[in-house]
C-alpha cells in the first residue's frame, strides 16, 4: 500500500496548525495525523515532541525549508 503524502495544512489565528489535507483530499485532524504517522500511513513526516510534552508534526529533516509544514499551502 503506498503512502500518503500532506499537500495542505490548516492553521489557527496563532499560526498553530490544526489539520493536514493529503493528497487524496481528505482531511484530518492533527491529532489523527500524528496517529496515522505513527501507523506508517503517511510519508515524508515523523511526530517530534515539544519541552512541556506535546507532540506535533514535523517534515523529516531533508534541508530544505520549502517543504516544511509552516510553508505548505492552507486550505
Amino acid at each position: 500500500m503506498e503512502k500518503a503524502k500532506i499537500t495542505k495544512v490548516r492553521k489557527d489565528s496563532y499560526g498553530k496548525i490544526t489539520d493536514i489535507m493529503l493528497d487524496d483530499g481528505n482531511s484530518y485532524s492533527i491529532q489523527d495525523a500524528i496517529q496515522m504517522t505513527r501507523d506508517d500511513k503517511i510519508e515524508g513526516v515523523n511526530v517530534g515532541k515539544a519541552k512541556n510534552g506535546v507532540e506535533f508534526l514535523r517534515a523529516d529533516p531533508d534541508g530544505k525549508e520549502d517543504n516544511n509544514l509552516d510553508n505548505y499551502p492552507v486550505f
